[in-house]
């Protein structure tokens, strides 16, 4: 894979009803982005977030903020220093030890850090399932818990996630981004200004 590469994706989030769009861009074994979504599914609800990770694509801060539904506002600061300890708004969060990742509710994005890591979306159906703690950030609320999450490579570029009962054969593109989330979300326009939504 290249050692830069600058994205822009937008996926059509049928969980929400609504829109994804992130920014950013892989350099080496880190990723740096931007997006905003909005939803309107409970809603509707606007978040906008930040996410920077460290080598590895291990998460070093995620900033998200929502507005709405109504006129609520609400803001988080979610940080992993390089000891592997995890705060939440400035405050110690030790049951988030030993986690690598942040998954942010409803958002594609921040299913590429583990499958980038481990080079899931390339390997083949001989590769054992990978399980992962996540510190999952539920929008619009913006609370955040402990979610453990397992990655099982099926080839082609798919991954299947499972978490808590919930299950899906997630496509990825060869940088890691997703392309197809059934369930939750589909690119609905990517880097080349290509419309591919799988439904309506």
């Amino acid at each position: 894979m290249d050692d830069f590469v600058r994205f822009t994706r937008t996926w059509h989030v049928w969980a929400s009803k609504g829109y994804d769009t992130a920014w950013g861009e892989f350099e080496g074994d880190r990723l740096h982005a931007r997006g905003r979504a909005l939803a309107l599914e409970g809603g509707p609800y606007w978040v906008g977030y930040r996410l920077e990770t460290g080598p590895r694509f291990v998460t070093r801060s995620l900033h998200v903020s929502v507005e709405g539904p109504g006129h609520a506002k609400r803001e988080l600061a979610l940080c992993r220093d390089d000891e592997g300890r995890w705060t939440v708004d400035g405050q110690a969060r030790a049951e988030f030890d030993g986690a690598l990742d942040c998954d942010l509710g409803l958002c594609p994005l921040t299913n590429t850090m583990p499958v980038r890591r481990h080079g899931l979306h390339l390997a083949g159906e001989q590769v054992p399932e990978q399980q992962f703690l996540m510190a999952w950030v539920a929008v619009p609320e913006l609370t955040v818990t402990p979610s453990t999450q397992t990655y099982t490579p099926l080839g082609g570029h798919r991954v299947r996630y499972s978490s808590d009962g919930f299950r899906s054969d997630v496509e990825f593109d060869s940088t890691g981004l997703v392309l197809d989330y059934p369930g939750l979300a589909t690119t609905h326009l990517g880097d080349d200004g290509t419309y591919r939504d799988n439904g309506s």
